[in-house]
């Protein structure tokens, strides 16, 4: 059975620095392209990063600078670290291995003065 636990959610301040993470069990990350997706307030969705097998990183012009993801082939953890954190930065956030059929379960990010 495959699942994939996220770390929980949090209320951060702007200018803060954040990192999320999402282990697996039942998969191997490691085969896999994991994307970060976030939903905002107002139901948008989109894509934070990327990160390939091969661990070639990729993201979204408007994230380029301040989110970075990164793979634990041990932990069989990826990681999305968000840094200089702003309000509409506040959404759930998820992780999707491509393929897989499954995602994390999403958590809540906050991000108020």
């Amino acid at each position: 059975q495959v699942q994939l636990v996220e770390s929980g959610g949090c209320s951060m301040q702007p200018g803060g620095s954040l990192t999320r993470s999402c282990t697996a069990s039942g998969i191997d990350l490691r085969v896999y392209t994991v994307n970060w997706y976030r939903r905002g307030p107002g139901n948008q969705h989109e894509r934070v990063a990327s990160i390939t097998a091969r661990d070639t990183t990729n993201y979204p012009a408007s994230m380029t600078g301040r989110f970075t993801i990164s793979r634990d082939i041990v932990k069989n953890t990826v990681y999305l670290q968000m840094s200089n954190l702003k309000p509409e930065d506040t959404a759930v956030y998820y992780c999707d291995p491509l393929g897989s059929g499954s995602w994390g379960q999403g958590t809540q990010v906050t991000v108020s003065a």
